[in-house]
């Protein structure tokens, strides 16, 4: 049995939430109204996952997560609402070390959450078997990196090398993936000669403030693709969450456009599809594919391919991966041409990309 501790104010939510997990064999569940008794059930219940809302009274959940992950750390699930603000508590809560999130269909009290119950148990289910990350690395480098910026002169341009016909950065992740890039991402030199393309499982109402956070963050320029863009080195393109991010030629130019979702595929915005749109643009031996944390197999496959075609690829180990899915299907394809830790990764892109 998996022991889950539900937290949220609306005593609807808790029993929607309830009812949802008690529907399935594998879960025992416990209620908590707000963030103090959710530390408390913490010690006494002592979960294996936890879902946390974030808005509360007496003790919101950003706070209740510092506390949990000072006292026990266990994997948390934030639930949260699709606005920007809840975007932006979100990244927070997964720099504090939650696992995952939930975005709620209808807002603070959804009455339509049943409409995600196979991504809400799915998450929570392999939330449970994952290894929360308590104020790593990735949380300092980020919080050293912004506090060097904000203390510097204006940010200089990126040096532009062209456009990026020379080669691409294509990089897949899913669960556990903002802590990841944000440790990635800020490695990446102000003359890095390639663009990198990522698709991040995400929603709609989260890209852009991620892309913005990001962007406070590296050398590179970080932006959303939510128009189309001309592919230029010195830039990141995050794919826009609610679309698919595919590479298109534009006046002889490679462009990225955003696409409405292809029911084709089952995770969105899709790595499958960005990356068998790279290779029908770029030689494959100028490919350099990274496959990181999360759930699935999105993107196996086409890496595979890049791989096959002569390109190189790196999949996170599972060391250091909060869910080995996305990496371990690689890896069982014969994909990856070397399998990191993720303190490694960086330095693999910037030596295999001449840096």
């Amino acid at each position: 049995m998996i022991k889950l501790l539900v937290v949220d104010d609306s005593a609807l939510m808790r029993r929607q939430l309830s009812t949802l997990f008690q529907a399935e064999s594998d879960f025992e569940v416990r209620q908590a109204r707000n963030g103090r008794e959710a530390v408390a059930e913490n010690r006494d219940f002592q979960p294996d996952v936890v879902t946390l809302d974030i808005n509360m009274p007496e003790m919101d959940g950003i706070t209740a997560l510092s506390l949990i992950m000072a006292e026990r750390p266990v994997p948390v699930v934030m639930v949260s609402s699709l606005t920007e603000k809840g975007a932006l508590a979100t990244f927070e809560a997964l720099n504090l070390g939650a696992v995952d999130y939930i975005a709620k269909p209808g807002g603070t009290i959804s009455l339509s959450i049943g409409e995600i119950k196979d991504e809400l148990v799915n998450k929570v289910r392999s939330a449970a078997r994952s290894r929360p990350k308590v104020q790593g690395r990735a949380k300092g480098l980020a919080q050293r990196l912004r506090e060097e910026r904000e203390q510097s002169a204006p940010r200089p341009v990126a040096v532009r090398r062209g456009v990026a016909g020379d080669g691409v950065v294509v990089i897949g992740v899913s669960t556990g993936g903002p802590r990841t890039l944000e440790e990635i991402l800020p490695q990446l030199p102000l003359d890095f000669p390639w663009p990198v393309l990522v698709a991040q499982h995400m929603p709609a109402a989260f890209t852009r403030s991620f892309a913005e956070r990001l962007n406070s963050i590296c050398q590179l320029e970080v932006v959303e693709v939510a128009s189309p863009m001309t592919i230029e080195s010195g830039h990141v393109y995050i794919a826009k969450g609610g679309a698919d991010m595919l590479v298109v030629q534009r006046a002889g130019k490679p462009t990225l456009i955003a696409k409405p979702e292809s029911k084709a595929h089952l995770w969105h915005p899709s790595v499958e599809l960005l990356g068998r749109s790279v290779l029908e643009h770029y030689d494959a031996a100028r490919v350099l594919g990274v496959m990181l944390t999360g759930m699935g197999y999105d993107g196996a496959d086409a890496f595979a391919e890049i791989k096959k075609g002569g390109g190189r690829t790196i999949a996170e180990s599972e060391e250091t991966a909060v869910v080995f899915g996305m990496p371990a299907e690689l890896i069982e394809r014969g994909g990856a041409s070397v399998i990191l830790p993720l303190e490694k990764i960086a330095n693999q892109i910037n030596v295999w990309a001449g840096r």
